[in-house]
């Protein structure tokens, strides 16, 4: 009949009708898709998007279950419990459109894999990957990737991500640990493995909470209360132009350091047109946000006539990324690239003067943070004699540079929870396992509040109750401290064996198996196996051995100390064929910290120092790189590492 009208309204109404028919198409989330995996034992919710007021139908393993479309299109049903098994098909049929039919479903067990760089490491990455990847044929295991992406505003959809059967031709590209944490489940379990894995490198955990939940601390309530409101590119060009209208434009090429002559390390350059900051801090956090490029620090330094006849050590932290170091004008030493390894230079007496010293540093950062930063304690000048405080305020000046226009997921609090958590959102799973922290490190009595904070919220989002959540304790890494010192890294440890307190948690402790000089261990095969032993006795009820020796009590008697654990196992064993123990360290009243004499005997550490006649506080493991470590229980799992001094959070942050 539509030849009779004429040509315009045939054309319309035949818009008209192909409209009608892409509206009424129904659209489940990408989760539903060929390959899945479902969560054995457990209600499923199965959800997506329709005309609305449409009526849905969804078949699977014997079961039908209906529902309509609200009135903005969302639709959302469960599915009753199913036992683990498969293959099977799920249908999805609506009463305007052609029904979806989606393949090879499995039902086993479902794990969501999140955190940073160190979660999302590929297989193809680590130890052994070449026989890994050439050996991986058990189909049982799945892997979906959550695309990257950062919302300031709830997002409910997925752009993008399917599921991926395990095979020599995929699983490289699969994360390292979940990989591995799954095949140590497929044996124990002998179901499927499903993987959700929604990670992001160098990710900080506030970008992982939700506004309702970060919104309660008040360093973040502002930020998040205007979120909502924020376009980030606008913000962007903002933040651009308000630092280019204070420091104006930045030298395309650097005019500090000229036919490799320091102009700007001179004793007597003019200082007055340089501005001032306190570090150590990462520019980004103070004067300079975004900034990528050259900026040079000055410090001046009074040395007295002996003084200045003695060799210093100069102490800078850390810098991100690389360094050229003078004093006096004189280059003392440098670093590239190497943005977590401590400066530790010689300055000969021979640099030196009596009076006024100038101590020049040039930075470079090629992107993301950048400066000098990490404990005050070591930016420091020390001689035999002499030690001298550096932290504080330093000139600096930019040498060049220009400003990142990359959005990161760090820029604001919520920003990876809104695209990358809420959109997976309640899809039926297990468990949580997580691996994440490097980035909060220097920021650990935060973090006692922020990481539970994140797993009740999620708990709380997902509506699945108390569901287990397991996490990887942070490696050694950095080099290491020739004298007991502060850490940033093991504050950071410290916090998170805290949240063990919370129900249905673990904890997969790695302090042994890091390197100094990378970040990213290679070693994921075992991260995986500990995550996997855990999982075993928090969320599979197993009687096993599931965690290395954990700090239970010290008693002391004369200037010995003894130290007693929790977890040993089927017992204590020290890799040392003399059975000394290597990383205690005791202190006095005095809190100054010396290495100790370890030694065991049965299942107890007994200690001693001969420069503490009255010990009072006790230290196992405590440093960023603690690489010598040798206490484990015979399961194979090393001690804890700890401090009698600060346990449980005794003592208000410094």
């Amino acid at each position: 009949m539509y030849d009779k009208l004429p040509w315009h309204l045939g054309v319309l109404l035949a818009l008209f009708l192909y409209s009608f028919s892409a509206q009424a198409e129904i659209t489940p989330s990408l989760l539903f898709s060929d390959h899945m995996v479902i969560q054995r034992d457990a209600e499923v919710p199965v959800w997506g998007w329709a005309e609305k007021k449409e009526k849905i139908t969804v078949e699977f393993n014997g079961q039908t279950v209906q529902t309509k479309a609200d009135k903005s299109g969302k639709w959302m049903l469960k599915l009753a419990p199913v036992a683990a098994g498969g293959p099977y098909k799920l249908i999805i049929k609506g009463n305007k459109s052609d029904a979806i039919t989606i393949e090879d479903v499995l039902v086993g067990e479902v794990w969501v894999c999140s955190g940073q760089s160190n979660m999302e490491w590929i297989l193809r990455n680590t130890n052994d990957a070449d026989n890994e990847i050439a050996t991986a044929s058990d189909k049982m295991i799945r892997h979906f990737k959550v695309p990257k992406m950062i919302g300031t505003s709830v997002k409910d959809k997925l752009h993008g991500g399917e599921w991926q059967v395990t095979s020599p031709e995929t699983v490289g590209d699969f994360t390292a640990v979940g990989y591995f944490f799954a095949k140590n489940l497929r044996k124990e379990l002998n179901v499927p493995i499903g993987l959700l894995n929604t990670s992001w490198g160098g990710t900080v955990v506030e970008t992982w909470i939700s506004a309702g939940a970060i919104s309660t601390v008040p360093t973040y309530s502002k930020t998040v209360s205007t979120l909502g409101e924020l376009n980030l590119e606008e913000a962007n060009k903002k933040k651009i132009a308000e630092l280019k209208e204070r420091l104006g434009d930045f030298p395309e090429t650097d005019p500090g350091l000229k036919d490799g002559k320091p102009l700007w390390a001179a004793n007597d350059l003019a200082e007055n047109d340089w501005e001032t900051m306190d570090l150590p801090e990462v520019w980004d956090l103070k004067e300079l946000p975004g900034l990528d490029g050259i900026v040079w620090f000055r410090k001046t330094i009074t040395l007295s006539e002996s003084e200045a006849a003695s060799d210093f050590k100069l102490h800078l932290a850390k810098v991100d990324d690389s360094d050229i170091t003078y004093v006096n004008g004189q280059e003392v030493g440098k670093m590239n690239g190497q943005y977590s390894t401590p400066r530790v230079y010689n300055v000969s007496a021979d640099i030196l003067k009596p009076g006024k010293n100038v101590i020049t540093v040039r930075v470079e950062d090629t992107g993301g943070g950048g400066g000098i930063y990490g404990l005050a304690e070591n930016m420091k000048m020390v001689s035999a004699n002499k030690l001298i405080d550096l932290s504080g305020a330093w000139k600096y000046k930019i040498g060049a540079g220009k400003i990142s226009t990359n959005q990161s997921p760090n820029d604001y609090p919520t920003l990876l929870y809104n695209a990358m958590v809420n959109p997976i959102i309640p899809y039926a799973m297990k468990g949580v396992i997580w691996y994440q922290g490097e980035s909060n490190a220097g920021r650990a009595y935060e973090y006692r509040t922020l990481f539970p904070m994140l797993i009740n919220d999620w708990r709380a989002k997902w509506g699945a109750g108390d569901f287990p959540f397991l996490w990887v304790q942070l490696a050694n890494y950095m080099q290491p401290n020739s004298q007991p010192a502060e850490s940033n890294w093991a504050e950071l440890r410290e916090a998170q064996s805290m949240t063990l307190s919370l129900p249905n948690t673990g904890e997969a402790v790695i302090i042994d198996i890091g390197e100094a000089n990378d970040i990213h261990p290679r070693n994921k095969q075992d991260v995986g196996l500990r995550l996997a032993l855990a999982a075993e006795k928090v969320a599979y009820g197993k009687d096993v051995v599931y965690s290395g020796p954990e700090f239970k009590e010290m008693a002391t008697n004369g200037k010995e100390v003894t130290i007693t654990f929790d977890h040993v196992g089927s017992g204590l064993t020290v890799k040392d064929k003399y059975g000394y123990v290597n990383g205690f360290a005791v202190a006095g009243a005095d809190k100054k910290f010396h290495w100790a004499k370890a030694k065991l005997e049965g299942n107890k550490v007994i200690l001693f120092s001969d420069e503490v006649k009255n010990p009072e506080a006790v230290r196992y493991g405590w440093a960023d790189n603690p690489d010598d470590l040798n206490l484990y229980n015979k399961e194979g799992l090393p001690a804890k590492p700890f401090r009698t001094d600060e346990w449980p959070g005794l003592t208000q942050p410094k």
